[in-house]
């Protein structure tokens, strides 16, 4: 069975969309770079408004990199019911962060199983949709 009739479409999304994306995901993979090789850990993110993620990591060379200034990249993707994939991805300049009472449950429970709480800005996004 050939691909020949089954063209593939790649559409940019604009970061509105993205944004929305973001805002309804708790689950995404932190992207960093570690002794030159990619590396994606998961992760539980939150929006918080509309120019920056929370996220946490218990991976300690992820939290190692917020304390240096490092440049993350965290990945959401998802599928819809016509079988179109999605996937948004938002790079910045990661630094740890101090819990607040206003933090999701997710994120409470991960930092109760000692997970460390991140903060990214939305310096970079990027997205498309697929189908």
């Amino acid at each position: 069975m050939g691909f020949e009739n089954h063209p593939v479409h790649r559409t940019d999304l604009p970061r509105e969309a993205c944004i929305t994306l973001l805002r309804e995901a708790d689950f995404a993979r932190v992207v960093s770079s570690i002794r030159c090789l990619p590396v994606a850990r998961p992760t539980r993110i939150a929006l918080v408004g509309d120019d920056h993620l929370i996220l946490t990591s218990s991976d300690d060379m992820i939290t190692t990199s917020a304390q240096r200034g490092d440049v993350l990249s965290v990945q959401i993707d998802g599928l819809e019911l016509d079988g179109a994939t999605w996937s948004v991805m938002v790079s910045g300049i990661a630094a740890p962060a101090e819990p607040t009472e206003q933090l999701p449950p997710s994120l409470l429970r991960a930092l109760e199983h000692g997970a460390t709480l991140l903060t990214l800005p939305l310096n970079l996004v990027t997205g498309e949709r697929v189908n």
